[in-house]
Order: structure tokens, then sequence, then C-alpha cells
């Protein structure tokens, strides 16, 4: 990456202050574009799913890696919980979306309670063996009682479809039987997964990432003190990517904890350490022994910390200075925060990150932790907090005394709740996914770049005003 203009190589800079500059193109489409990054750990998209209790799950974890990308676990869930989604995860179909089921004796509230817990909008009401019956949508219940029980409804012919069925047979049976879900049986007509029509599609665009095994890969936060035992256990579940988390990372403990993880299991797993915005401490956590940094302080959309503090660094700046210098060490940065629209992943990936790391952005969507809301006009939202904030401090400590609780919460620097309404065309993984992705490859083809490390190399950047920066976004009135 170079500057249009020297001058500003030392300038501290956001996302909305620069801009890319287009480039000759030598290729026919924007499909032959390659967006695996350089240092993949088995991802094929470079989007990963930040570490936040109301946004990383099961349900992220799962979608994500079918798309190549990949969720980072938060470091609050206990071992139980942790255990038991990895093991779903590792268990869950590489092609196909787990179904939700319902039996006759449930209701219609039962299943209105679960239907959105996945983006396919479905339950599919099953018998005593697991065969499905019928398939249910939101739009079939409207003008009945909620206590309605679903053995009741008149059952209607349900197109199925075998385990092993092609994309593109799927998708053409859906065409032709004008139906977007598809459950999955196997060869005793026991439900086993479920296949959308959008999913087909998107099977032959994006590549999973995969573990040494061939099963859907996640990776887990884990706090500085006292991981060890988490970590072993974690580690004998598969886990092979740890990311050690905390606020200020360019500290003792921080170094430390690096080392005692590299001690505990050698060249055996990947470290991603932060948190940090310049090169001094970002070649601190390296020579410690992480093989990446996580550069954020303070740019968030639940984060107050950059208003209570003033400590930071603009987030374009702080990207470049630090991936300037893990390039150095053959190592790489993930870029952690303000992460918005495509232009921000794209822009940051430019100036030398490996990956974006996205949060609220996925907050919205049916696959994220939270349960859907109401708001007084019958808009969906979920519930979005900060993982220092008042809540996040709450949960983490809620072992401790009153006083201690206490004390810890007059640190919190995070708003602890927040209305995130889901929007049409991000409502789901799979939107935001196509959206990011689309919108990079596009921009490799406007900079003339065949794959992500050629595209840090070609691009070319320039400085604007806020007008500039104003001038290059829509401006029809959009209704939420």
């Amino acid at each position: 990456m170079k500057f249009n203009n020297p001058l500003y190589e030392n300038e501290e800079l956001a996302y909305e202050d620069v801009f890319l500059f287009q480039n000759y193109f030598e290729g026919k489409s924007r499909f032959e574009m390659d967006v695996k990054p350089q240092f993949s750990l088995n991802t094929n998209i470079p989007i990963v799913v930040a570490n936040m209790n109301a946004v990383a799950g099961k349900r992220m974890a799962e979608t994500m890696a079918r798309y190549g990308g990949l969720v980072v676990l938060p470091q609050d869930m206990d071992d139980e919980t942790m255990k038991r989604i990895v093991l779903h995860i590792k268990n869950a179909s590489i092609f196909y979306d787990t179904p939700i089921t319902v039996e006759a004796n449930d209701t219609i509230r039962d299943a209105l309670g679960l239907i959105y817990k996945r983006s396919h909008q479905s339950v599919i009401l099953v018998d005593d063996d697991n065969k499905p019956l019928a398939l249910f949508k939101p739009k079939d219940f409207e003008g009945y009682d909620q206590f309605t029980l679903l053995g009741n409804f008149s059952k209607r012919d349900l197109i199925v479809a075998q385990e092993g069925i092609s994309d593109e047979e799927a998708f053409n049976l859906m065409e032709k039987s004008w139906v977007g879900v598809l459950p999955i049986v196997d060869k005793n007509w026991v439900l086993i997964w479920i296949l959308t029509k959008k999913q087909t599609i998107r099977n032959s665009i994006y590549k999973p990432t995969l573990d040494l095994e061939w099963r859907l890969d996640v990776t887990v936060a884990l706090g500085i003190n006292n991981f060890e035992e988490r970590a072993k256990m974690l580690f004998d579940l598969g886990i092979r990517t740890f990311v050690l988390d905390t606020a200020h990372a360019y500290q003792k403990s921080m170094i430390d904890a690096i080392k005692r993880c590299r001690n505990l299991f050698g060249d055996k797993i990947k470290i991603v350490a932060g948190n940090v915005v310049t090169a001094e401490a970002t070649k601190a956590l390296l020579e410690a022994g992480a093989d990446g940094v996580k550069v954020w302080l303070g740019p968030w959309a639940m984060c107050t910390t950059r208003i209570k503090t003033w400590v930071g660094r603009p987030q374009f700046t702080a990207v470049y200075k630090c991936a300037q210098e893990a390039k150095k060490h053959g190592k790489f940065v993930w870029a952690d925060g303000w992460i918005k629209e495509p232009r921000d992943m794209i822009l940051a990936l430019a100036a030398g990150a490996n990956h974006a790391m996205l949060g609220t952005t996925f907050a919205w969507t049916f696959e994220a932790v939270g349960d859907i809301k109401y708001d007084e006009q019958w808009y969906m939202y979920k519930e979005n907090y900060g993982m220092a904030s008042k809540k996040a401090v709450t949960l983490r400590n809620k072992w401790l005394s009153k006083f201690e609780l206490a004390r810890k919460q007059m640190f919190r620097e995070w708003i602890s709740t927040s209305k995130i309404y889901l929007k049409e065309g991000r409502s789901s993984v799979g939107d935001i996914v196509d959206e990011f992705v689309a919108g990079l490859r596009s921009a490799m083809t406007y900079v003339g770049a065949a794959n992500l490390s050629e595209f840090h190399e070609k691009a070319i950047i320039g400085v604007q005003t806020q007008a500039g920066f104003v001038e290059g976004t829509p401006h029809g009135r959009v209704k939420r």
C-alpha cells in the first residue's frame, strides 16, 4: 500500500478520511478474485465475528464457518456451555443448516418462540421417529389462536430430499415446487438437515472453514488469567486457535499469558492477542509468541473507552502501522472494530489487515445470540451490549460479593443495552457475508488485484475531506 501523497504517511487517519484509487484490471470477472487470507487459519474469507456475548454463539459460529469465516466464542461462557457449543459445531453439517423441530402436542406459541432462531424461519413438525410431517413458516400461523396444537393442522404435501442431493438439483426442485426451504432426510426418511434455495447458491460460492478433521471450525477467546485448564479442555475438543483478549494488551500480564499459552501447546496452536494500536505494542506481543494481534482501542458501536479516556488511535492508521510491523515478523493483524460497511473492511485489508473483525454488524441477525424482541411499532430488534459494560461485568463476576462487584462496575466503559433493529437485506449472516464479500471482490477489480496480498500491494490511498466522504454515500431517503 502507498499514499498518493506521501505527506500523509504519518497522519492519523480514520476509515472515513481515506479512499482507494482506481487501477488497471486484466481479469474478466469479479468471481475470479481470490478472497482467501494469506494467513488463513483455515478460513476462506477475511471475516471474523467478535467474541461478544450478545453476538457470538452456537448459531453464529456454525453458520459463519459454512461461509468460510470464523467466530470467536466469548470468554464469559461457563465450561459446560462452551463444551456443548463446540461439540455442536464440530458435529454440524458442512453444507446444510440445522432444522428446528416441533411435535404434535406443541402449540403455535411454542413454534413462534423457536422459528426465528434460524434465518430460514421454519419449523418442521416431526413424528415420534423424527420423520417430517409438515413445514411451517410464520405466515402459516396468521389468524390462528396461539394455543392451537400443531398436530391439529391439516397435513400438507411436504417436499423433501435425501442427503447427497446436489445443490443444483435441490435448487431446481425448490424452484419447481414453489418452495424456498427443503428438509433433508436420510435413507430411512428421518429428518437430519434443512436446505434453503439461497444456501444452494452460497454453497457454490463459498468454501467452509474446516479443522484438520474436516469439521466446521471455531475459535475461542480466553482471559489472560488462569486460563490453562480451560485451554486444555478446548484443545482436546479440537480448538487450535486461541484469542487472548484484554482491552489493553500492551502490558506484562498479556506478554506472560502469551508465553504460558505457547509453552502449554508449543506450535500446535495459533495465538491471536489483543488489543493494541501501535507498532511497538505489536512487536512486543509477536516476540512473546503470538501469531497475530488484534488492532483496536475504542472504535466500536458499544464502546465508550475513547470518550472516557481519550486513549486510542484512528483505526485506519492503527491497522496500517501495526500491519507494517507484523509483516516484518512474517505474522498478521486483525482489524478489530469500526467495521460498519464493506468499505471499512476493504480499507482495513488495503491497510494490511489479514482479517476484519465484526461485532455489532452481526448483532441484528437471526443467528446472533439474543432473542427476537418487538418495539411498540412491532419492529424486530435484538439487544446488544459491550463487553466492559455494567451488564457484562455483572455476568462475568456474578460469584463475587456485592461489594466487590460494585467496585468492578465503577470501571465500566461500554454501553450496557442498545436496541439493534433487524434490517431487510441484512437480517441473516448470509446476507451480510454476501454484501461484504461482493463489495470486496468488486473493489479488487477496481484496484486490479487477483488476491488479497496483491490487493494490499497495489492499493493507492488518497485522503479526503468530510465533504468528499459524504459525496461517496447514497443520498436518497431510506425508510427504516
